[in-house]
């Protein structure tokens, strides 16, 4: 805990088995309460190797999809009563000691979610980003930040930290089970009105880092564009966007 607030950390996994020990080991365990992973229909030992090492885990029979992983994830963690839920991705991608700091940073008070960002300084193409997926992570940020009046220098890190009130507030029910969960989720934030910060955040790409090819890549780029393109409606406040409705489908226990 850190004030006595109750940290979770969740993890997303899909054929994690390889990078699973390693992100564990690193996890700052002196502060995180409890971890969750839910395995979406991995063909490896993922689930195995979690329960082996005493992560409370969950198992979807049949892959589901990223945003529905997460959507287990964060019902989860509301069910073992987490006041702050981080989201690492098991593979390694992340730097896990990053923790402390994000977790910090809302149990004092002083944002409501926190972003991890890879653009953050230089470190994106030197740990292995691929150069094509630099620059449309740019473009589509640069074209999101005219879209809703915000000044982010990433929003497509899987690595983020959330307090319990702005899960329970989101209608992340209404969300992609897709890629685009995350930029949804992100857009809801703010939309919200739920403050963020962001810290520089290392990363390390290799071949067991989780990755989408290139096609289901631009089809998350338009879903971003689309996304952004619905927040603008929707604060107009002309037509009902289901994302951005109060009293869209929310976690409930």
């Amino acid at each position: 805990m850190i004030n006595g607030k109750k940290i979770i950390v969740i993890m997303p996994a899909y054929n994690a088995e390889k990078t699973l020990k390693k992100t564990f080991n690193e996890i700052p365990h002196h502060i995180v309460d409890e971890i969750i992973l839910t395995d979406d229909g991995s063909v490896d030992k993922t689930a195995l190797i979690s329960k082996r090492l005493g992560i409370k885990t969950f198992v979807h029979k049949k892959n589901k999809g990223y945003g529905a992983n997460q959507k287990t994830c964060y019902k989860e963690a509301l069910r073992c009563n987490a006041d702050i839920i981080i989201m690492l991705h098991p593979d390694y991608q992340y730097n896990p000691r990053l923790i402390t700091a994000m977790s910090s940073l809302i149990a004092e008070g002083i944002y409501d979610a926190v972003i991890c960002s890879r653009i953050l300084g230089t470190g994106a193409l030197k740990g292995g980003m691929p150069l094509y997926k630099y620059i449309a992570n740019r473009f589509l940020t640069f074209i999101e930040n005219l879209m809703i009046g915000q000044k982010l220098s990433e929003y497509h890190t899987g690595y983020r930290a959330f307090s319990k009130k702005v899960i329970e507030s989101l209608p992340i029910l209404e969300n992609s089970d897709d890629f685009v969960f995350d930029n949804q989720m992100l857009l809801q934030v703010f939309y919200f009105g739920f403050s963020v910060g962001e810290i520089s955040c290392p990363t390390t790409y290799n071949k067991e880092s989780s990755s989408i090819n290139f096609t289901r890549s631009l089809k998350y780029g338009l879903g971003v564009l689309l996304t952004g393109l619905g927040y603008m409606i929707a604060n107009s406040g002309k037509i009902n966007i289901p994302i951005f409705n109060k009293n869209g489908k929310k976690i409930n226990l």
